[in-house]
């Protein structure tokens, strides 16, 4: 009877501690959500780690069921569309990385070349 009611507890422990990590991971995502559209990239990509770092902790967790909860399924259905948001604002925020990035490269190669007023030194 004792492992009976050890094993209880285990399993309760186990959906308390998933309902903790489920409910962090909800709140880092709505925290990501606000950060995406700032310039602060550090705090940002901190925070995606973080969230990484939830994830493993979640797969790590003991077999449960909380996932198939209607309270883990009612965080799921409000994250899905926060996580589309942050990946297009992220994907967006990308994009203007690398054309700044191409921008300055092309005016330091231009420069490096010696290309800098060849219109204007030429003799017509």
């Amino acid at each position: 009877m004792l492992n009976e009611s050890d094993s209880a507890i285990d399993s309760e422990k186990v959906l308390r501690d998933a309902k903790i990590l489920w409910q962090k991971y909800f709140t880092l995502t709505k925290e990501l959500l606000k950060y995406s559209s700032q310039k602060d990239s550090e705090l940002f990509m901190e925070m995606v780690d973080q969230r990484g770092q939830l994830i493993e902790k979640i797969k790590a967790l003991p077999e449960n069921n909380y996932r198939q909860t209607e309270e883990c399924q009612a965080l799921i259905k409000q994250m899905v569309p926060m996580d589309k948001q942050i990946m297009y604002q992220a994907r967006a925020w990308l994009n203007k990385s690398k054309r700044r990035n191409s921008a300055v490269r092309s005016y330091d190669i231009s420069s490096s070349l010696g290309t800098r007023g060849t219109v204007f030194n030429r003799q017509y």
